[in-house]
């Protein structure tokens, strides 16, 4: 959907509009001050080779001014350089410009400055204490100055404003004192200049709104849950028209409700947990699944906005005074990392793409091109759903369809089947040979009837009934839609892909003729592995272990990692025109018959070796109340190499990257390896330490992991290996 100035950007009870039309977009957190300024661009084209149409990001108060009256809008902490940054890579923005944000940050993003007076002059911060409005005011003028020009109406990319964060749940006032602060911020905000065509508000947990357009939220765990324990079934993985998760901030205080009309308003969010960020008590493992069940799932509730916080983690900027995270010592709830805000993202603190990625890629691929067509159908509580998440026996299922005519006159249902047997950590009822069967409103009233099969523990997938297929066909299939190639097949007529979650043959009913439309079933690992992508002004579907990036000029590159001495093979439909720089075709695409698989798809093979010349050393240095120090050192990295990542395999309780004499990154353990990104310490070597605290029997007693490592004398403390794999970004063509 291309905005611009002349735009008319709004919504309904529905969804976003834009210019009348219905409007199904992808959005994405950043936070341009804690990543390198030198890699924004790279990382953009990444959010949007993922699918990320629009960057949310936070203005995070103590990163500008973190000294009374010294604003710093500089280097990584530049606002108006991300903006321009996010409008030439093509994407819009939601600006979050609180003045408190949580965010992990120190105070909620509060500098300790705002807090001594507020208790030095004994007013209250987030009241509509004139003190207090007179400071906000003055950051959002200093934060205006940055975002000046780059507004929608300025043909910029911020097509949205988000005032506050989570108040009157997380802190601030409730009630109507609540919603008249939150109109005291938005009106000042427009006297500054904010002008754009949407407001937003958090609405979970019983926060105010200020009636502006509530945004929702949704974590597959809560690391800022004070218990020690498993906790309870996410209620995130249940269909339900419940837009709210009583979860989010329960660190806080569970929120009972909504405050806002669900009727008025369209089910839209801002903070489906792309990862969760690991606390010091409290450490659990976020993985792809987790974040595709839970997004395909709240697609089955109804919403008409995927907002994941956070799509790209980062690093806490190095504070003046103090180091900027969340913490105990000041108050807050939560231990957190110092530096480290991986969030176990889509994208990760050094930009990691990894399996979140491509789940949510394979997501934003529907979303794309059946998205703004879903929009207005409605959800259909389906005969038999459960509606409590620790029902772990019934089948989850949920419709959404709508009434259409066709060009006889004919009306028919479309629609989707969504089904959920996935409950993160909690194992599910095995349902064998299972007729699938979409209701209408009523519950007897059939829509659509699918093949039977077995729905197994950690099953999803959503099918569609009469879905078109061109101009004069309609497709039932059990398979998932995925995307359209358009003019892959030549002279307008296009491929629709689908995928299977299991090896069964796929059954599917067509009505009418598909005139050249060609109907490609994948297979799921195929299809998360798999990005659409434009070169020379078509469209190809590339099947590749490595990832497919945009840049900003358009060129297509392939982003590959390798441990080993490889070259990159890849598939692409349809097959490539002329000839590639680095890449020889090494089979031709197939483009005959209506009904195919990845076999139609073109080989390709690169000319290139690709080395991962870089090699690693440590040696433990030092041991100084069971806290280990170690020697690291790195040399022969690649100096056309895109990154170069260490993986570190340790345990212990927490892990610092030392270059220099300073912290430059951390981390908790997990159990997961521990990734650093060196390129952006060193370009060829790097010579740092690795410190490691131990991990104590006596932990267990004050923080929850998902998995205990072995304990050796009552402790765990050791660097075991660190592995080395380098990437390169190789142009297609």
């Amino acid at each position: 959907m291309k905005i611009t100035s002349e735009s008319k950007v709004g919504f309904d009870n529905v969804s976003l509009l834009v210019d009348g039309k219905r409007w199904f977009p992808m959005m994405g957190e950043m936070h341009f001050s804690r990543y390198p300024k030198k890699n924004w661009e790279q990382e953009l084209c990444k959010m949007k080779a993922g699918g990320i149409d629009i960057v949310s990001l936070y203005v995070i108060w103590i990163h500008h001014e973190e000294i009374q009256g010294e604003f710093d809008f500089t280097g990584d902490r530049c606002l108006r350089d991300f903006l321009e940054t996010v409008k030439k890579v093509g994407m819009y923005s939601i600006l979050r410009i609180g003045p408190w944000a949580h965010g992990e940050a120190r105070n909620g993003g509060f500098p300790d400055w705002l807090l001594e007076d507020a208790r030095e002059k004994g007013y209250e911060v987030r009241s509509n204490a004139p003190q207090y409005l007179e400071h906000v005011r003055n950051f959002y003028s200093k934060t205006y100055e940055q975002a000046k020009g780059y507004f929608i109406k300025d043909d910029g990319p911020v097509i949205g404003i988000q005032i506050e964060n989570e108040f009157g749940h997380c802190g601030g006032l409730t009630g109507d004192e609540g919603e008249k602060h939150m109109q005291i911020l938005k009106k000042m905000a427009q006297e500054i200049g904010f002008i754009t065509p949407i407001y937003t508000a958090t609405g979970w947990g019983g926060a105010v709104t200020g009636g502006m357009l509530p945004v929702m939220g949704g974590y597959c765990e809560a690391p800022w849950d004070q218990r020690l324990t498993e906790i309870e079934p996410s209620g995130n993985y249940i269909f339900t028209r419940e837009r709210n998760d009583h979860n989010i901030g329960s660190d806080h205080g569970l929120g009972a409700g909504i405050t806002f009309d669900m009727d008025k308003f369209p089910f839209l969010t801002a903070e489906l947990g792309g990862g969760v960020q690991v606390t010091h008590h409290r450490r659990p493992i976020a993985t792809g699944l987790d974040t595709a069940a839970m997004t395909m799932t709240k697609i089955g509730c109804g919403a008409n906005l995927l907002g994941y916080y956070m799509y790209h983690g980062g690093t806490n900027p190095k504070g003046k005074l103090t180091t900027l995270q969340e913490s105990r010592a000041t108050g807050y709830p939560n231990d957190l990392p110092e530096y480290s805000y991986d969030f176990n993202a889509p994208l990760r603190e050094f930009g990691q793409m990894e399996g979140t990625y491509r789940e949510v890629r394979l997501i934003a691929s529907f979303i794309h091109d059946f998205g703004n067509d879903l929009c207005d159908m409605g959800y259909v509580a389906q005969p038999g759903n459960p509606l409590k998440p620790d029902n772990l026996t019934d089948l989850r299922s949920s419709v959404r369809y709508k009434k259409k005519t066709d060009k006889t006159g004919r009306e028919y249902n479309t629609g989707y089947l969504f089904v959920n047997n996935y409950q993160r950590r909690y194992e599910m009822a095995l349902h064998k040979d299972v007729e699938l069967t979409a209701y209408a409103e009523d519950g007897t009233t059939k829509l659509a009837t699918f093949a039977k099969r077995d729905v197994a523990d950690g099953d999803f997938f959503f099918y569609p009934f009469n879905m078109e297929i061109g101009a004069n066909a309609l497709v039932t299939i059990d398979a998932t839609p995925m995307c359209i190639i358009h003019d892959a097949c030549g002279k307008g007529r296009d491929a629709y892909v689908f995928y299977t979650d299991t090896e069964r043959e796929v059954s599917m009913d067509v009505q009418g003729d598909l005139d050249g439309n060609r109907i490609i079933v994948l297979n799921r690992e195929e299809a998360v592995h798999a990005s659409k992508v434009v070169i020379n002004g078509k469209e190809h579907l590339i099947i590749s272990a490595a990832e497919a990036v945009t840049d900003a000029s358009g060129q297509v590159n392939l982003f590959f990692e390798t441990e080993s001495d490889s070259k990159l093979v890849f598939r692409a439909y349809p097959e490539i025109a002329g000839e590639l720089n680095k890449f020889a075709c090494r089979k031709g695409a197939c483009d005959e018959g209506e009904y195919t698989t990845s076999d139609a798809f073109a080989m390709y093979e690169s000319n290139e070796v690709y080395k991962n010349t870089a090699k690693a050393s440590f040696e433990l240095t030092g041991n100084e109340n069971d806290v280990l120090r170690y020697k690291f050192s790195v040399a022969d990295m690649a100096p056309d190499a895109n990154e170069v990542y260490a993986h570190l395999d340790f345990t212990g309780n927490i892990g610092k990257l030392i270059i220099d004499g300073e912290i430059s990154t951390d981390t908790f353990y997990t159990g997961q390896l521990w990734e650093i990104g060196l390129k952006r310490y060193a370009d060829s070597a790097l010579n740092a330490e690795i410190l490691i605290t131990p991990l104590t029997e006596k932990d267990k007693e004050r923080m929850y992991l998902q998995e205990w490592p072995k304990m050796i004398d009552g402790k765990a403390c050791i660097l075991k290996e660190i592995r080395l794999s380098t990437q390169y970004s190789i142009k297609i063509a």
